[in-house]
């Protein structure tokens, strides 16, 4: 089982991960809306613009580029800067620039080395850090190389390595350092893709796959919650969660214990109608609205599901105050 985060570098996951397009803070919330609604997370980072520098030649170190980043923004963001009474106009609030509705923080990225073992990219991740911006077009010879058969879809095997397994230098089992330029292509990995690369491999971390998560102590009990009786817009003023997501709690009959029965997170949100959502956000009760995301999830939606169950509904399933 170690062999697979050991001997697995993070060059393994960028095999099929498509160039990654920067998305820029002067875009517009519509095209931040678009732009998720296409990834395959539910949050894209945002970038700010390179600086034009007269007479060309510029190059852009990993530093630099880490200035550049803003940090993540996700469907949640927007849904909860939609829902604000001075965003519910459409028109508006869509043409609003997402410098104006990202929380900034750059340090959510990382840039990393083809050559960085998985284990490490975990210890990042389990750090705080969201995203891995990998580069495509730099050259790595190390010795975790030897093991890793999937990085550029082919064995990775140089001619110093080929002759002798044993006759590894010293500074083979160091990454090499990359000069990057603006012109250097990046994929941006994620902890889903790492997610996906496990799944991918289940019979080699066995027996771990059999075991309950219970025993493996990875169930977070102290979640960021709301009651379902409460506004569903004060989710949105709960401290900021990693990951994005507040669960949404209701009594039980003996009215000692509670069971979670939704969450509003930014995965929920992911493909939804967002105006809806917004509205929903700021006029339903917690309990209500994680109903109409369940719901959208699953056939009609979100607006249709606000037609049919809240208008006109009288008190018990009228909007909050």
């Amino acid at each position: 089982m170690a062999s697979v985060f050991l001997y697995h570098v993070v060059g393994d996951l960028t095999v099929g991960k498509p160039e990654m397009v920067e998305f820029y803070e002067t875009e517009t919330v519509e095209s931040a809306i678009r732009a998720i609604g296409e990834s395959t997370e539910c949050g894209i980072p945002v970038w700010r613009k390179r600086s034009l520098v007269p007479g060309g030649g510029f190059v852009e170190n990993s530093e630099m580029r880490q200035q550049r980043f803003v940090g993540i923004l996700s469907s949640l963001d927007i849904v909860a800067f939609l829902a604000k009474s001075e965003c519910l106009q459409e028109d508006k609030a869509m043409k609003i620039p997402v410098s104006q509705v990202i929380s900034p923080n750059n340090t959510l990225l990382k840039q990393v080395d083809p050559g960085t073992r998985l284990i490490d990219a975990l210890e990042m991740m389990k750090q705080g850090v969201r995203r891995l911006l990998v580069p495509k077009s730099v050259v790595w010879r190390g010795m975790s190389k030897r093991f890793s058969i999937l990085y550029n879809g082919k064995w990775l095997k140089n001619s110093e390595n080929s002759s002798s397994s044993s006759g590894l230098s010293t500074d083979s089992n160091r990454p090499a350092t990359s000069k990057a330029s603006s012109r250097d292509k990046f994929c941006c990995l994620s902890r889903e893709d790492v997610i996906r690369f496990l799944i991918g491999v289940l019979g080699a971390l066995a027996p771990l796959p059999l075991t309950s998560i219970s025993s493996l102590g990875i169930i977070n009990v102290n979640y960021n919650f709301i009651e379902a009786s409460i506004p569903a817009i004060e989710a949105t003023k709960r401290p900021p969660c990693d990951p994005s997501a507040i669960a949404v709690l209701e009594q039980t009959e003996n009215d000692k214990q509670f069971k979670i029965i939704g969450e509003i997170s930014a995965s929920k949100l992911w493909k939804c109608d967002y105006l809806a959502a917004a509205w929903a956000l700021a006029n339903l009760y917690a309990g209500q609205f994680v109903m109409g995301v369940e719901d959208n999830m699953s056939s009609r939606s979100f607006s249709d599901f606000l037609q049919t169950s809240f208008v006109g509904g009288g008190d018990q399933n009228g909007t909050a105050t």
